[in-house]
């Protein structure tokens, strides 16, 4: 089986674009082998993500876009989201989990994300914005 070529797209910054581009996701994930089970989670972290940076990172801002990145290669899938917002440090979301953030509803996203996914690593871009790097080994 051959791998798909690497897609970038460029979203704008509102809820309605991410289902097209989980969708979108979820074929990409089928294309480079992944199982049924793997597409829905894949998408699901994506997902997440994306919700992010067009909520919290661009701030549903009509002049800002998010850019979607997916690569697969060496049995592994990569996903990249990058919005044009502030930026944040991973270490800066609460743990959802913890007593005083249990009745709150931020942070869940971020961790479902990592949990799911291989490797989530978040870098800042320049001039603004921050770059989501995930990625999936196939099993």
């Amino acid at each position: 089986m051959s791998l798909p070529e690497p897609v970038t797209q460029t979203l704008p910054s509102r809820i309605e674009a991410i289902d097209g581009a989980e969708e979108a996701i979820r074929h990409y994930a089928a294309s480079a082998g992944f199982d049924e089970g793997d597409q829905y989670f894949i998408g699901l972290a994506a997902r997440e993500v994306l919700v992010n940076a067009i909520r919290h990172g661009n701030r549903f801002d009509a002049g800002k876009q998010v850019l979607l990145g997916l690569a697969a290669a060496d049995e592994q899938l990569t996903i990249e989201i990058c919005d044009e917002g502030d930026g944040f440090q991973l270490a800066d979301v609460a743990d959802p989990l913890a007593p005083e953030n249990l009745e709150k509803r931020s942070g869940r996203g971020v961790r479902m994300a990592m949990s799911i996914m291989d490797t989530f690593e978040v870098d800042r871009r320049e001039p603004r914005g921050t770059s989501v790097r995930m990625t999936k080994r196939m099993v």
